[in-house]
C-alpha cells in the first residue's frame, strides 16, 4: 500500500506498516516474503488503494476450480 515514506507492507486490518520501503518493487518483495512464510494472501494495493492484484500463499479460501 502507499505511504507518505514510499510504500508499506502492512497486515490486513492492522494499524500500523510492518515494514515501510522506498519503491514499490521493494515493498512487494518483502511483502510476498511475508507472505509465504505466513501462508497468508499478500494484495497488491495500487496508489489510489485499489487492489491491483492478489496472491495466495496459503489457506486459499477461493481456489481455482478443477477443469477436467
Amino acid at each position: 500500500m502507499p505511504h507518505e515514506d514510499g510504500w508499506q507492507v502492512k497486515r490486513d486490518g492492522g494499524e500500523r506498516a510492518s515494514r515501510v520501503a522506498g519503491t514499490k518493487a521493494e515493498a512487494e518483495a518483502l511483502g510476498r516474503a511475508i507472505s509465504r512464510n505466513q501462508e497468508t494472501e499478500l494484495q497488491i494495493h495500487r496508489k489510489d488503494m485499489t487492489i491491483q492484484r492478489s496472491d495466495s500463499h496459503g489457506n486459499d479460501p477461493n481456489p481455482p476450480k478443477d477443469k477436467r
